[in-house]
């Protein structure tokens, strides 16, 4: 197995979350866009799941905007999902 295809396994299983919301939201991203994120939105997804649940979810139901200019944009892809 290829170090990418690996790395993609490990971001698609910490989307797997306890808070419902943020999973459904996750899973609905990751079938729409997880196998064609480059290396520097997974390192940025990466850093957004190392959220705790409520603040994950604040950001992705943009009920807060995202103030890391880093994670914005794999914000707003999530978003979109």
């Amino acid at each position: 197995m290829a170090i990418a295809e690996l790395a993609l396994r490990r971001a698609r299983w910490r989307c797997r979350r306890g808070l419902l919301e943020n999973d459904l939201v996750l899973e609905r991203f990751w079938a729409r866009r997880g196998a064609a994120l480059d290396e520097a939105q997974l390192d940025a997804l990466r850093e957004l799941l190392a959220l705790p649940d409520p603040e994950l979810w604040a950001l992705v139901s943009g009920r807060r905007e995202c103030d890391n200019q880093r994670l914005a944009a794999i914000v707003a892809m999530v978003r979109e999902a």
